[in-house]
């Protein structure tokens, strides 16, 4: 059963520290990106084509790379509370296999790597039949927050 979509609301685990919340941003809310899963270990989130097309009428890679670069920069703010820290973004690269007219696709991100100084995920994005459309890494810099 797929979780209903949201926009950005995580509950705290017992006993853990406090999770960072995704709240979406300007250009996440015009692209129609909607959260389905946030946690550690992974972010799941899904975004219209129709909206996102280039003048050629498919799915624009410029689109897939903001979201893609977005759901993983997530989840390594979402590891780096754990630590009581923040995440910034220091290097992204995407492959594009495939593109989409028309549909709803799938971004999930997943750790490659979690550590206290660096985080790297694999972000995958696929179309409604689950076929993928690109493959990014994202590595993020872990630091203190600012007061």
């Amino acid at each position: 059963m797929t979780p209903e979509p949201r926009d950005a609301e995580l509950t705290k685990q017992p006993d853990t520290p406090e999770l960072w919340k995704i709240a979406l941003g300007e250009l996440d809310k015009k692209m129609g990106v909607k959260i389905l899963e946030e946690s550690v270990e992974r972010v799941v989130a899904t975004m219209p084509v129709e909206g996102n097309r280039q003048s050629f009428g498919l799915l624009h890679g410029g689109a897939s790379l903001a979201v893609g670069e977005a759901v993983g920069s997530w989840a390594a703010v979402i590891h780096a509370s754990t630590l009581g820290k923040t995440a910034v973004g220091v290097d992204v690269s995407a492959t594009h296999h495939r593109s989409a007219r028309s549909g709803l696709i799938t971004i999930t991100a997943t750790p490659i790597h979690l550590g206290g100084t660096l985080t790297t995920h694999e972000v995958l994005i696929t179309n409604d039949a689950g076929q993928r459309l690109c493959t990014l890494r994202i590595t993020n810099l872990l630091l203190a927050r600012k007061a």
